[in-house]
């Protein structure tokens, strides 16, 4: 199975999403939204934004 997207509902009642990798290890977590349509929007946010990402050392 490749790489995916799960979006759930947490114990707050507020709807989050996890990226899962290829080996299934969680690799990135969303911040908390109030409706799944958001959650599910952010995913989708973050897979156009990864597709043309570059990579940088952040400043300390």
């Amino acid at each position: 199975m490749g790489a995916k997207f799960e979006v759930y509902e947490d114990d707050a009642g507020k709807y989050r999403f996890r990226l899962r990798a290829l080996d299934g290890g969680i690799v990135a977590v969303g911040e908390p939204y109030d409706t799944m349509a958001a959650a599910k929007e952010a995913c989708a946010s973050v897979k156009r934004a990864a597709a043309i990402a570059t990579v940088v050392e952040a400043d300390s």
